[in-house]
């Protein structure tokens, strides 16, 4: 137990954990304030990866409203943010062609232009640097592990993993106990499906209110291209092939930086054939001909992958709790048609320093901020999110070809009238509950990986640059050993084979029979058995300190 370990404490007047787009923006705007008003604030911020930025995965596709109002002169300091969207493209794919779906048939939010394409890791290394020269005290290598609480449930702050953990439990001759990082406010700036927040909105009913958490898995690889193959600004989305009508997914392609070509597929978590993978479903895009020569003669030089939340306005938690807050996409701001997200995390991240800045001034510690509540809901994000509501639900409800046309004529609607025909639409379920029976459903024959566009997951893993102390404990908890092969397999062909995007779960047959065997030393961290697995048995906790992908340029 945490109480019975001594621990040093270090204490501040916030503390955030995350390092990414929200994160490090409530920690300069922080800072910012506190210039402002010739006032001191102490700022921490946590981060899991081994620095920052190396756990940083998105397409990216950045609308830079609320970075123009963080830093206004991010261009003149230098900010890795140089390739602006010229040409804005989308396509619904068949099995050997594919359609051109006109720019003009769909509202004007959904248009790329204005926007940049980036490298997300290297935009939050940029954003720490500032952070950092604004007196911000940044901690990568420091995972919290734990929510530190008070004598009445308040949020005290967090406590670091542990250091030295043998796999057995064991303290090796290197133990070092985690510290206590206590803040009179707490900020959980985790991401998508970040294991505190989840505890969190769970002890304090913070989605009570709210609809249920939809998620979606991101798959992602960084291709350097043959200069005469580059076509700087390019953005592409495509939906249709080779997910069936009932999974919502697509691919995403960007061209950006110098012959830097990002290209990834996402698949809507709420699939029910138990033998999609989403690894595998993307490998499979690549070789679609309006796809394939576009990759012919590159190179492949990154991979990874990670969860995004797709709910929407109706799953979105409340958001304060005596002494913390949640911002970013660990409360879920992802607009899902848009397919971005970063752009609300840094406002959310902002107003929520706004708010813990005012309750400082005030003298307060360890209460709600409601301030920052009502300010998000009278902000863009909640506009963003409100005119886009239905789409999910519509996606979901009448599948890829008419639920996409029916969400079209929804986002038209929102944009010239303010109104919906269809109200707010539920999503009826969880993702983890919408998986059929592996009986109900046929087995996907995937095609072998050819080496030159389509490649196996372990060789996709080597380039994430994963690693982890191997003679640690394994840091993805089963509630209950036996579930794996004794309901999961015969009910489910066991999907943890085939969700996972990095072969962390295999079942191993032996002489006695079937075995689960976990690899963690696999995990890239993307979160998505602790969101799928059907019978809920899988907890995704963080690793020792600086464990876990090594994300370049992603």
């Amino acid at each position: 137990m945490a109480e019975a370990v001594e621990r040093e404490s270090m204490e501040y007047d916030v503390v955030i954990v995350g390092a990414g787009p929200a994160g490090l923006a409530a920690a300069i705007r922080l800072k910012q304030l506190a210039a402002a008003a010739g006032r001191e604030v102490s700022v921490c911020v946590l981060e899991k990866g081994s620095e920052v930025g190396a756990h940083i995965l998105s397409g990216a596709v950045i609308d830079p409203i609320a970075l123009n109002e963080l830093i206004p002169n991010w261009k003149d300091k230098g900010a890795p943010i140089d390739t602006p969207v010229t040409d804005d493209r989308f396509y619904f794919l068949g099995p050997a062609g594919s359609v051109r779906i006109p720019n003009f048939t769909m509202p004007p939010f959904m248009n790329n232009h204005g926007n940049y394409i980036v490298s997300l890791g290297n935009v939050c290394r940029w954003l720490a640097s500032e952070a950092e020269a604004l007196g911000v005290e940044i901690y990568p290598g420091f995972p919290a592990a734990e929510v530190a609480y008070g004598e009445q449930g308040e949020v005290l702050g967090v406590i670091t993993g542990d250091m030295g953990v043998g796999r057995d439990g064991h303290h090796k001759d290197s133990y070092t106990p985690g510290m206590m990082l206590l803040g009179k406010y707490t900020l959980f700036a985790e991401g998508a499906r970040g294991s505190l927040s989840k505890t969190l909105i769970k002890r304090f009913g913070l989605d009570k209110d709210s609809d249920y958490a939809k998620f979606g898995i991101g798959v992602k690889e960084l291709w350097e291209l043959p200069p005469e193959k580059h076509q700087r600004g390019l953005v592409m989305h495509s939906m249709g092939w080779p997910l069936d009508n009932r999974t919502g997914g697509g691919l995403f392609l960007y061209h950006f930086g110098d012959n830097y070509c990002a290209i990834g597929f996402v698949v809507h978590l709420n699939y029910q054939n138990p033998y999609l993978s989403p690894f595998d479903e993307f490998q499979r895009v690549k070789q679609h001909p309006l796809i394939r020569p576009m990759l012919e003669g590159g190179k492949r030089i990154s991979y990874g992958a990670r969860a995004l939340t797709e709910g929407g306005l109706q799953s979105v938690p409340k958001l304060t709790f005596p002494g913390g807050a949640l911002v970013g996409c660990a409360a879920g701001f992802m607009n899902v048609p848009r397919i971005k997200g970063s752009h609300n995390a840094m406002k959310t991240g902002m107003l929520a320093a706004e708010a813990a800045f005012a309750a400082l001034g005030e003298g307060r510690a360890h209460d709600e901020l409601a301030g920052y509540e009502s300010a998000w809901r009278a902000s863009h994000v909640y506009k963003d999110l409100k005119r886009v509501r239905n789409v999910k639900p519509l996606w979901s409800k009448f599948g890829t070809r008419i639920g996409v046309a029916l969400a079209g004529m929804e986002m038209w609607t929102n944009q010239l009238f303010g109104f919906s025909f269809f109200g707010t639409l539920k999503h009826g379920k969880p993702d983890y509950a919408t998986l059929k029976h592996a009986s109900d459903c046929q087995p996907i024959a995937y095609p072998k990986p050819d080496g030159v566009v389509s490649f196996d997951k372990l060789s996709s893993v080597f380039l994430s640059n994963t690693n982890h102390e191997e003679d640690q404990p394994v840091h993805l908890k089963l509630a209950d050993p036996t579930i794996p092969v004794r309901i999961n397999l015969p009910e489910y062909a066991e999907p943890a084979q085939r969700y996972c995007p990095a072969g962390v779960y295999e079942i191993v047959e032996e002489a006695s029979g079937p075995r689960f065997q976990i690899n963690a030393q696999n995990c890239v961290h993307c979160k998505t058995c602790d969101i799928k697995d059907p019978s809920q048995n899988i907890t995704w906790t963080t690793p020792e300190g600086g464990g876990g992908p090594n994300y370049p340029n992603m």
